[in-house]
């Protein structure tokens, strides 16, 4: 355990270091992919041109250090963070809109699928098997824990930009239970479809109607309450990644240090830093460790922590992880 705490230190003890490892290893997983998979090519310019998926490659790793070396300075998170996750969203979107124009290349299949994360889980139970989507969905919560709610999920991102703005003080009433009713009952829904054999168009209207509704709680209550709504109350997502992410290492606490100034209750997006959480010294379970708040904290009191890592750390570590994850899903996440 010594051993490999040193070799994490050695690997993000400096500024530079975390930008070069993040492109390292973009480039390596996604230079497997482009190796591997020859027949039907993952990489979307290799579709196009012979050989420029390693071109593409190339881009996309120096994309992931050139964030790395925005995002170390804490104070620059919440803006690049919604930059970086806004851009993910158009280039997942604008594939699939060329492609469903009768570009297949620009898909990852050629088969179209509801781009709905609810589909996530609904889409395994109603067919019986698993999908590619729910096995990477979870592979990030073991590596990333919540990131998928906070830099990964194409959806999501529309949600961050209708909470833009000012964030109402007001905590989310019955969070734990309105996060809970809904999945159970997106999964009894599920399980009805298939035990009565509903067609697939029936199920996939019931579908639509389930994200069209999402789409009016991000327009109407997340732009009202500055406070990503959607994501932290309606996404049977977003509770999965709450139930599951303890598996996962990576946590938020407030130290000693803090004031009770309350000004990152403003900067939290996800309902987790109200005044129960600043006095209990950890935000709340609907965290996804985005990592805002730290740019609001005079004090320095809110921190990353990963085993025994010094903070400072722990949170370079993290950004490696998640913008190593961000920019392998840029080049691979299509439908």
């Amino acid at each position: 355990m010594n051993r490999l705490q040193s070799s994490l230190k050695l690997i993000i003890s400096r500024d530079y270091h975390l930008s070069i490892f993040v492109f390292l290893f973009s480039f390596f997983f996604l230079a497997i992919v482009q190796v591997k998979l020859t027949t039907h090519p993952i990489i979307l310019l290799e579709r196009f041109i012979k050989g420029g998926g390693w071109f593409e490659i190339t881009v996309i790793a120096f994309y992931g250090a050139f964030v790395a070396l925005k995002m170390q300075n804490h104070m620059n998170v919440p803006k690049w963070r919604r930059l970086t996750w806004t851009i993910f969203a158009i280039v997942f979107f604008t594939q699939l809109a060329i492609g469903l124009l009768g570009a297949e290349k620009f898909l990852m299949t050629g088969k179209l699928h509801l781009p709905i994360p609810m589909m996530i889980i609904s889409g395994p139970i109603y067919r019986g098997q698993l999908s590619v989507m729910t096995i990477l969905f979870l592979s990030t919560i073991v590596l990333t824990g919540p990131a998928w709610c906070s830099q990964l999920c194409y959806f999501g991102a529309f949600d961050n930009l209708a909470s833009k703005g000012k964030t109402q003080k007001d905590t989310l009433k019955g969070k734990k239970a309105i996060k809970t009713s809904i999945l159970i009952l997106v999964i009894a829904v599920t399980i009805i479809l298939r035990w009565f054999n509903v067609p697939v168009l029936t199920a996939t209207l019931v579908a639509i109607g389930f994200g069209v509704t999402g789409i009016g709680v991000m327009l109407y209550y997340s732009r009202k309450m500055g406070k990503m709504v959607h994501c932290t109350l309606y996404c049977p997502v977003g509770t999965i990644v709450n139930i599951l992410k303890p598996a996962n290492p990576f946590r938020l606490y407030i130290d000693n240090s803090c004031t009770m100034c309350m000004k990152c209750t403003s900067f939290c997006k996800f309902d987790a830093l109200n005044i129960k959480d600043v006095r209990n010294k950890k935000p709340d379970f609907s965290c996804t460790l985005c990592g805002d708040c730290l740019s609001a904290c005079r004090d320095n009191s809110i921190k990353y922590k990963f085993l025994n890592l010094k903070p400072e750390t722990a949170r370079r570590l993290y950004l490696f992880l998640t913008i190593t994850s961000h920019a392998v899903f840029l080049a691979m996440a299509r439908i």
